[in-house]
């Protein structure tokens, strides 16, 4: 790898805010294409196989991934609240590389109708709906770029939902439990369609990235071999390796600055002493998630922006989305079932998913938008599994009887569980705002999250959920259950700064360059006008991607250095 340069008290070409899924793949395309980038990380810079481990209390309990509410607080507003609340709620993950350090990698596609629920619902009462400016076309071929660039494996073909690709996935499925014909019986008796999970994790060997060891730590950890296609394994090493990338890790991005005619010049953070430190640049990329990157913008006051920068059409922080959370599980007794699947086995992947209601059948001709179901082994954390089995009782299992309920989960059966990513409809009662009341260790305005999930959401993620439940009992479960319904997966984020052709009606256009600051770009989830019933990471890297190639253009007819002006 070529020597990091720097570029510090320098004009750049492009100034990245976030390394993760939206800022890496800008970074990795305009270095290549010869631009000067500097990329602001606020958190620190983790190594493979040196901080990395299978530490439950470090990695889930501790604030390795998500900082201290005391030192950096989001607030929580829901109905019930009568004042915000001090919450880690929103937060995903402050390092080099952003969510897709502990991410499972779970990268479905979006379903074509997703890009104009809008045309296909019509206006819903107590929603914001609008469609995406672009279609499912216009992104395929860069969903598969990012399926190569990180190494997704899958099996193409796998299911009659499928999105239409060009191609089989890049890596071979990942080896996968036993226990995943159980989902196959349930789900086929009942007509339904059982595929393989596609996922950013490698099945074989590229370049310096191993293949997946199973170590059974992957969601909420960091990978150690590098076969999670994260950015800090895939993409942010090339990028650094062409000697035109600078990386600054804690590197607090506070303020967007300003020249008279309302274009960018420069981005103000603290650095890693708690010094001021201006890094001026010819472009402007922000990714700081949908709340940061909102929280920023909405701080990058002036008089000419005084309601926050590329605000003026006052939807900055508005139509905020997540993913509507449901869980379910099934209990299946070890003696009645193939022997084959009585002990426990060393691949704790399940590997199985569901579409057959990413729209309800049973609610055709009415608002019928489902999700995907995802199942999976529960966690094999024993902090958390014993949080877990308590709170299914009431009153909650303690001493004796938790005890006993460990034994049988750990010995006695197998346990299968399964999540639901369902849409969240963009609403007025969801969005991010800035007061100032409240302010983080760097004396920044910390951001407000406004909290409403529309009923439409809630009624049909519970209409998934039992269709989950479904599969369990068809397949012969001793006992099924609810986990949760109705909540909120708030390391999914959407919306705050979304795309579209009306200046009036949106913050981007479809390029994602701001309407009224012409250097300045958002490429984290943002841009997205809707949520979709899957995981957003894939389609948030496939989006910036594209992004990279518009930018790569203006570079070459800037003649090497990127035109601030043009669309």
């Amino acid at each position: 790898m070529a020597r990091m340069p720097s570029w510090l008290g320098e004009e750049v070409d492009v100034c990245i805010v976030g390394s993760g899924a939206g800022g890496a793949p800008m970074a990795l395309e305009l270095a290549k294409a010869g631009a000067r980038v500097v990329v602001l990380e606020k958190g620190p810079w983790y190594k493979e196989g040196v901080d990395f481990d299978h530490d439950e209390i470090r990695n889930s309990r501790r604030a390795m991934w998500v900082p201290w509410i005391s030192d950096e607080p989001h607030l929580l507003k829901t109905l019930k609240d009568s004042e915000p609340v001090p919450s880690t709620s929103g937060w995903i993950a402050n390092c080099v590389g952003g969510g897709t350090i502990h991410m499972s990698g779970f990268f479905y596609r979006l379903h074509p109708d997703d890009f104009r629920l809008r045309s296909r619902y019509g206006e819903l009462a107590g929603s914001t709906l609008e469609d995406w400016p672009i279609g499912y076309e216009e992104l395929a071929p860069w969903y598969d770029k990012v399926e190569r660039e990180v190494g997704v494996s899958g099996l193409a073909g796998g299911h009659p939902f499928e999105p239409p690709r060009s191609g089989p996935y890049p890596q071979p499925p990942l080896d996968e439990n036993p226990l995943s014909g159980l989902v196959d019986q349930g789900a086929r008796k009942l007509g339904w369609h059982p595929f393989k999970t596609p996922r950013a994790v490698l099945s074989t060997s590229v370049g310096e990235r191993s293949e997946c060891v199973y170590c059974d730590f992957c969601g909420s950890y960091g990978c150690e071999s590098g076969a999670k296609g994260s950015t800090l394994a895939a993409l942010l090493p090339r990028a650094l390796a062409t000697g035109r990338c600078e990386l600054r890790p804690h590197s607090m991005a506070f303020e967007i600055a300003t020249d008279a005619e309302g274009r960018a010049t420069a981005v103000r953070y603290f650095d890693a002493a708690g010094a001021i430190v201006e890094q001026k640049a010819k472009v402007v990329v922000v990714s700081a998630t949908s709340i940061e990157s909102a929280r920023l913008l909405l701080n990058s006051t002036s008089a000419r922006s005084p309601t926050g920068l590329a605000n003026s059409s006052g939807l900055v922080g508005k139509n905020l989305t997540f993913s509507t959370l449901a869980k379910g599980y099934g209990v299946f007794e070890r003696g009645k079932l193939p022997e084959a699947m009585r002990d426990p086995h060393t691949i704790h992947f399940l590997q199985r998913s569901l579409r057959d209601h990413y729209f309800l059948a049973e609610r055709k001709g009415e608002y019928d938008k489902g999700g995907t179901l995802n199942f999976l082994l529960p966690h094999r954390n024993p902090i958390y599994t014993a949080q877990r089995l308590s709170g299914r009782q009431q009153p909650a299992l303690w001493g004796a009887a938790l005890q006993k309920a460990l034994h049988r989960f750990y010995h006695e059966v197998h346990e299968l569980e399964f999540e639901v990513f369902g849409e969240y409809l963009p609403n007025p009662g969801t969005a991010v705002t800035v007061d100032g009341k409240v302010r983080d260790r760097w004396g920044i305005p910390v951001a407000t999250i406004h909290l409403f999930n529309h009923p439409e959401d809630l009624r049909n993620s519970e209409r998934v959920l039992q269709h989950g439940l479904e599969v369990f009992k068809a397949a012969g479960a001793a006992e099924t259950g609810i986990e949760t319904v109705g909540g909120t997966t708030f390391v999914l984020q959407h919306g705050t700064c979304r795309f579209g052709d009306n200046p009036a009606a949106s913050v981007l256009n479809r390029f994602c360059q701001a309407h009224d600051v012409p250097n300045l770009y958002v490429v984290d989830g943002s841009f997205m006008p809707t949520s979709g019933g899957v995981p957003t990471t894939l389609t948030i890297m496939a989006n910036s991607f594209r992004v990279a190639a518009h930018l790569v253009e203006r570079l070459k007819a800037g003649g090497g250095e990127v035109d601030a002006g043009g669309r």
